[in-house]
């Protein structure tokens, strides 16, 4: 399976088979002095918006190489779209949750300042931190090579998700709920899974959640870390949504 290198600058919608491509910048240079792609060999390009360029490569410098196209993949976004909203968590395990649920499809993370998270963004620190997880899903698209770079927004507090998610069903994910998540049946709208942090989410919190509107679900009889129910819990959708 060929690699996948993505520059968004690029539009690749009407790119024909047969044309070449230039890939520039640090994704060419990584691609040429990192990876070490030479001539002859098969990548594919995509722009994040879809529209995934595959061919051989027929020429290469420091900064820069050139493909041959001969397929042009163009996927639509799914009917359904999945937000995973993970709470701020110790060490890197909300990055692991981050990173596993890019690889699964998931099309959107929100990152969540929970009560009880450890981790804490704020200020300057905000910013830096949404920056760090953008940069964890862009690795994961181009590792799983999928077509659409999902988008992380700006930190969330639990007064802010419901307005964040309007339209969106939510789905809490409690171990004490009594809906299975493998019961869950789609009814045609967008869904958020609301993951939480080490500590799980505070009776305040599912409170506030549960009156606005989001519904408890629980993923087995085991009880999951935050670094793995995410990713767990957009297996099971994928299944249910026709994904897989």
């Amino acid at each position: 399976m060929s690699s996948l290198y993505l520059d968004e600058t690029l539009d690749l919608a009407a790119l024909a088979p047969g044309t070449e491509l230039r890939l520039t910048g640090d994704e060419a240079r990584h691609a040429v002095t990192v990876a070490r792609v030479r001539p002859g060999e098969r990548i594919s390009i995509g722009d994040g918006r879809g529209v995934v360029v595959r061919g051989q490569v027929v020429a290469t410098e420091s900064r820069e190489l050139t493909l041959l196209a001969d397929e042009v993949l163009v996927e639509e976004r799914p009917e359904v779209s999945i937000t995973l909203v993970q709470a701020l968590a110790k060490g890197d395990r909300d990055e692991l949750a981050v990173q596993a649920a890019t690889e699964l499809g998931v099309d959107t993370v929100v990152p969540w300042a929970a009560a009880r998270s450890v981790s804490r963004w704020e200020g300057p620190k905000a910013e830096k931190g949404r920056a760090r997880w953008a940069s964890i899903v862009r690795e994961a698209v181009k590792q799983s090579i999928r077509s659409w770079l999902p988008e992380v927004a700006p930190v969330a507090t639990t007064a802010q998700l419901p307005a964040r998610l309007e339209g969106v069903r939510m789905l809490l994910l409690d171990p004490t709920a009594t809906t299975p998540l493998s019961e869950l049946r789609p009814d045609g709208r967008d869904l958020a899974l609301v993951v939480g942090p080490e500590g799980g989410i505070s009776p305040e919190e599912l409170a506030k959640l549960t009156s606005a509107g989001a519904e408890p679900v629980r993923l087995g009889a085991s009880v999951l870390r935050t670094s793995t129910a995410g990713p767990a819990a957009i297996a099971v959708l994928n299944a249910a949504l026709g994904r897989w």
